[in-house]
């Protein structure tokens, strides 16, 4: 994860220094507009995930069972205990959310609910908090930032292009359009590369810590193969349902939309099922 960040670091690093250049005089505004997208992206991302994700905030009236499994967790790994929200939705599948330890919401769906085993949610519980006491939701909203700025500035530079294709004697327009686009797109590529590369070694992290939170690897890795396996499978899963579900892809126990070839898994936010199996036995045998 460390050598995966200072790779990040370097792209980034040129790819603004780069930016600087071609800006000119007019680097200072570059600048801040980066900083001031850089801000928006980090105050709000963690709400508009849940309400992308469709989930409202439970109490403990409402779902006791849920609410005393996650007090449990979060004394056993001496965490503060986060916001809870359920989505109603049929998908089976957990998330964690927000900007910091203290601003963070455990997201869990329906399906999710009514799945799993109490042991099986414990660990998929356990795998989600793990990633609220790492700080996962902020670091990989920062290391995907370039990314996505990157992929705003391709959209602007094809504007550009379309703009001075249509008019007369705008043929500099479209050399310097050509040059943010040719920028942006290496960038956001290489970043993006990393950042699922990054995103994958947090899952199996996350998967270690809770298995070594409950003592159960077992149970994880059970509640593992069921989750894939109706969400893969669609198990009667409404179409609509599979479909929001994708947009959250990268924050989920398990993703929607899984890796079926070598170049897809490269691109991928989770390791295969099968990897995080295999070591999850491995822990299950050590223990």
């Amino acid at each position: 994860m460390l050598s995966v960040m200072f790779l990040l670091g370097v792209v980034y690093a040129a790819a603004i220094l780069i930016l600087v250049r071609m800006l000119g005089r007019a680097w200072p505004i570059g600048v801040a507009v980066i900083v001031a997208f850089a801000a928006f992206q980090v105050l709000t991302s963690g709400r508009l995930a849940v309400r992308t994700m469709g989930a409202r905030e439970v109490t403990a009236a409402e779902e006791p069972e849920l609410h005393a499994l996650v007090d449990r967790l979060c004394a056993l790994g001496g965490m503060d205990k986060p916001t809870i929200a359920v989505a109603e939705s049929k998908v089976p599948n957990a998330c964690a959310l927000g900007r910091s330890k203290g601003s963070a919401t455990l997201c869990v769906t329906r399906g999710l609910l009514e799945t799993l085993e109490p042991n099986e949610l414990e660990g998929v519980i356990a795998h989600e908090l793990s990633h609220v006491a790492h700080g996962d939701a902020a670091v990989m909203t920062v290391a995907a930032f370039v990314g996505v700025l990157a992929g705003l500035v391709a959209r602007i530079g094809l504007r550009l292009v379309y703009i001075g294709g249509r008019a007369r004697g705008l043929w500099h327009i479209i050399v310097v359009a050509l040059g943010f686009i040719a920028l942006s797109a290496a960038t956001w590529f290489v970043s993006l590369v990393l950042t699922r590369s990054l995103s994958r070694y947090r899952e199996f992290a996350a998967d270690r810590s809770a298995a070594q939170l409950t003592g159960n690897p077992a149970a994880l890795a059970s509640a593992l193969t069921k989750v894939s396996a109706k969400v893969s499978g669609g198990g009667g899963i409404p179409q609509v349902d599979l479909r929001k579900a994708g947009a959250l892809n990268a924050f989920y126990f398990a993703p929607v939309s899984a890796a079926k070839t070598t170049a897809h898994h490269l691109l991928s936010t989770h390791p295969t099922t099968q990897a995080r199996l295999d070591r999850l036995l491995r822990m299950s045998s050590q223990l």
